[in-house]
């Protein structure tokens, strides 16, 4: 057997373990100093492609997982701990495409106002986090979305959210849509730290959880 093929193995066991996407640099150090790591990802997409098991790219790391087209398959052994309201889904969905934003800013979007519920559910799940402050009067905290919510959606990054052509072929969106309409693309975003400054998280500047999300707004 060739070292490639040695490589390869390892990092196909290694990937097979892992509980959650690994980076190259985390494969690497569970390997001899000198092994191509990248060439063994090469040759297992290589081999992966087509199975029942692929090698994806999710937030710049990898894992194995059921293709796409078998998931139902797994329909009646998958659980969904907790479904996120109508409201929840559409806060995400602007904090995703408008990062970083504040609160008043999801707020316009939506039209309503965002109930405290809505963000800590999203928190809690670990699919947005704070990001900074914004340079502003009031200096409002601005929210992102994690690493985690590009693992939820199969996203290699923030550049693989649909976009207007995507969104009108799935039917998300009306043909007829008013002049100067655009979806946002938060890959094109300016640097953070040009209007943001981070949290002190260690400060005391902890997310507030509350506990009943009973009259959460829809």
């Amino acid at each position: 057997m060739s070292a490639a093929d040695h490589v390869e193995r390892c990092v196909e066991a290694l990937l097979f373990a892992a509980a959650e996407p690994l980076s190259l640099a985390d494969l690497a150090r569970r390997l001899p100093e000198g092994a191509d790591v990248a060439a063994a990802i090469v040759a297992l997409r290589q081999r992966f492609d087509g199975r029942g098991v692929e090698l994806v790219e999710v937030a710049g790391r990898w894992r194995l997982q059921t293709a796409p087209d078998l998931a139902f398959l797994m329909t009646e052994e998958r659980e969904e701990p907790r479904r996120l309201s109508r409201a929840a889904q559409e806060t995400l969905a602007i904090i995703a495409y408008h990062q970083p934003v504040t609160r008043a800013e999801i707020e316009v979007v939506r039209g309503v106002q965002a109930s405290r519920g809505t963000l800590d559910v999203l928190l809690e799940l670990g699919l947005v986090r704070m990001r900074g402050r914004r340079r502003t009067p009031g200096r409002p905290v601005t929210y992102g979305t994690t690493d985690l919510f590009l693992e939820h959606f199969g996203l290699a990054s923030l550049a693989d959210l649909p976009g207007m052509t995507d969104m009108k072929a799935l039917g998300l969106l009306d043909m007829n849509l008013p002049p100067g309409f655009s979806v946002p693309d938060p890959s094109l975003a300016t640097d953070a730290s040009e209007q943001e400054d981070e949290l002190d998280l260690e400060g005391g500047e902890e997310p507030e959880f509350v506990q009943d999300y009973v009259g959460e707004e829809s």
